[in-house]
């Protein structure tokens, strides 16, 4: 059944709350995994179970879509999933799961940004304050070091950067292109073109051997099929779905919600938060406000 926003009007911000407690999540999820596995291990493992969980989904609907737009399914596959999991996990090699939290806020900046670039939407000067806001808050974040204070740059944070702008590029193409397609079908069929890309890797990577002498390597593997199954397959047909019934940059508020989950689960695997942290949260919050209160 297809819903329209007119006719459920709280749909999409129970889909909010709820997709921003998931991906909340993701980062503590990744940071786990990262203690057993390398980052492109992280990244690829989690578009493998998200892969296999929806790959019957995929194999039902390939002939009636998959051969006319396989191409556009294949670039939604990589920009929103495969290529942000790997500069996901790489960032936090060098930041708290909290702090890529909060640079993850960043994407609905990029949705502007990319929109007005490349698909003709239009910006006000209210929308340019909220950019900048934006950014001042993510370029603070990267300078804070690890004790509160500032100092040289972390360029891990770049990762969640290019991370948050691959977002932004690809919710313009899934409303520009695909608008009516039934989200679970589009998510399936986008991670039936990436998924088998994750799987060469993991087979010539050093995974088994992991997975066989690091007696701590099942209990990650189980965190990281949980950020794939519902961190990513669930929480993409959760998400195109949203992007469906509203726009782009209502569906990228989600933001909002992300970097309070992704806070306090640092908190309680006792991360360390200064003011500062809280201030460039802020700066990055305000901007995303900004940007879609003056849409």
């Amino acid at each position: 059944m297809n819903f329209r926003y007119s006719d459920h009007k709280a749909l999409p911000f129970i889909l909010l709350i709820l997709l921003g407690i998931i991906w909340g999540s993701s980062f503590i999820l990744i940071k786990k995994g990262l203690e057993v596995f390398p980052p492109l291990q992280v990244g690829t493992i989690r578009i493998f179970f998200a892969y296999i969980v929806i790959l019957p989904i995929a194999l039902i609907k390939l002939r009636a879509y998959f051969a006319k737009e396989w191409r556009k399914f294949l670039l939604v596959g990589l920009l929103g999933n495969f290529f942000p999991a790997i500069l996901f996990a790489v960032a936090e090699t060098g930041l708290s799961s909290s702090l890529a939290g909060i640079l993850n806020a960043l994407t609905p900046i990029f949705t502007l940004i990319v929109g007005v670039m490349a698909f003709s939407a239009k910006i006000n000067k209210y929308q340019t304050t909220g950019l900048f806001f934006g950014f001042i808050g993510s370029g603070a974040l990267s300078f804070i070091g690890s004790g509160g204070n500032f100092g040289t740059f972390n360029y891990y944070a770049l990762f969640v950067i290019a991370a948050t702008l691959l977002y932004g590029i690809n919710i313009n193409l899934l409303k520009k292109y695909f608008p009516h397609l039934n989200s679970i079908i589009l998510t399936s069929l986008a991670m039936f073109t990436i998924g088998p890309l994750a799987i060469i890797y993991l087979l010539f990577s050093d995974f088994f051997v992991i997975l066989s002498t690091n007696e701590s390597a099942p209990l990650a593997l189980l965190y990281l099929f949980i950020l794939g199954a519902v961190g990513t397959s669930l929480a993409l047909v959760l998400f195109n779905k949203l992007i469906q019934i509203t726009t782009p940059v209502f569906a990228s508020t989600v933001t909002y919600i992300i970097p309070i989950a992704a806070v306090l689960w640092g908190i309680i695997d006792g991360e360390f938060l200064s003011i500062a942290h809280f201030a460039g949260m802020a700066l990055i919050i305000s901007g995303v406000y900004i940007v879609n209160k003056n849409k």
